[in-house]
């Protein structure tokens, strides 16, 4: 028997009793514990007198207090002492208790928890549900501790919980307040597009730009181009180029145009300057005046307005040789 274990029954009986063997020790303690009037005081809570839509508001903090809040005593009775094995001690909740702690619950905690929440249509059951859990957990509510608690043993087997069991005890009967959960919302399952990779050709395509392809030179159809290019001289290539140009490339010599825009005040279209170019026949090939000093000097040979019968009148450079 440990020594404040004797210490505490000596305390607390007003007849002196021996306690000299395990099982006086024994016989006393229960005695002393199955007495109607041992109730111990395990903790005091203080609660809302009414739902928080109907406390009292008030600018002194002490008047508020004392008008909306009252203070509850959480009484047990002891139902089990274990001094060999386990060196426990179990309390339970008075019926009187466990009644306070049912009547706020279902007048003040489970309106204000109900305000708190949005309204569903299954609300109502799930609100007395919540009600009738706690009470079944209240009336299954056993404190166990450590035997040492029974040093704040009083007379008529009452007492208080020491060194800060009290705590733990007002943890335990607030965490019986359970809150009211709504149901969860729907789960909409989201279809997402899958992201695009890059190519796996390589990394170092990935940061480059992606260049649109040139798009090639239109081609003019007054224009001939070779189909393949050919590895000539550059004087076949000039030769085919003047053979290949237009009238409109080629400035003749001629002392009088062939032909001029007229002139006219008429505003400038779209189509005059957008539209294809005409296809003119190329210019066939000049005689050369070798070609021409076979025939008659009286027959006279020309183009575009030029005799070649007058060549006399024009003065050629020294030293020329036709």
């Amino acid at each position: 028997v440990d020594p404040w274990l004797t210490a505490t029954l000596k305390r607390i009986n007003r007849v002196k009793r021996p306690l000299n063997s395990v099982p006086q020790h024994f016989r006393c303690l229960t005695e002393t514990l199955s007495s109607p009037s041992a109730i111990w005081t395990l903790c005091s809570i203080m609660l809302p007198k009414a739902p928080d839509s109907e406390l009292r508001k008030n600018s002194n903090p002490l008047i508020e207090a004392l008008f909306n809040y009252q203070l509850i005593h959480i009484e047990a009775y002891v139902v089990h002492v274990d001094m060999v094995s386990q060196n426990e001690v179990a309390f339970k909740l008075t019926p009187e208790t466990i009644e306070s702690l049912v009547e706020y619950h279902r007048d003040i905690y489970s309106v204000d928890t109900a305000a708190s929440t949005w309204n569903w249509s299954e609300k109502q059951i799930q609100l007395k549900k919540l009600q009738d859990d706690f009470v079944q957990a209240a009336n299954r509510f056993v404190y166990r501790t450590n035997a040492l608690a029974l040093e704040g043993l009083e007379e008529d087997g009452a007492g208080e919980l020491l060194c800060g069991r009290s705590d733990e005890v007002k943890y335990a009967i607030m965490g019986l307040f359970l809150p009211l959960l709504p149901p969860p919302p729907r789960i909409v399952d989201v279809v997402r597009p899958a992201p695009l990779l890059p190519s796996s050709s390589g990394a170092e395509n990935w940061w480059q730009p992606t260049l649109p392809p040139p798009h090639p030179a239109p081609i003019e159809s007054w224009k001939m181009v070779p189909s393949s290019p050919s590895a000539t001289s550059s004087g076949d290539s000039q030769s085919s180029m003047w053979a290949a140009m237009g009238l409109s490339e080629i400035q003749l010599p001629s002392p009088t145009p062939s032909y001029s825009q007229p002139y006219t005040t008429a505003s400038y279209s779209a189509p005059q300057y957008y539209s294809a170019p005409m296809i003119s026949a190329p210019i066939p090939q000049l005689p050369m005046p070798s070609m021409l000093m076979q025939q008659q000097c009286s027959t006279s040979a020309g183009f575009g307005g030029f005799g070649w019968d007058r060549y006399q009148e024009y003065t050629l450079p020294y030293g020329t040789t036709i």
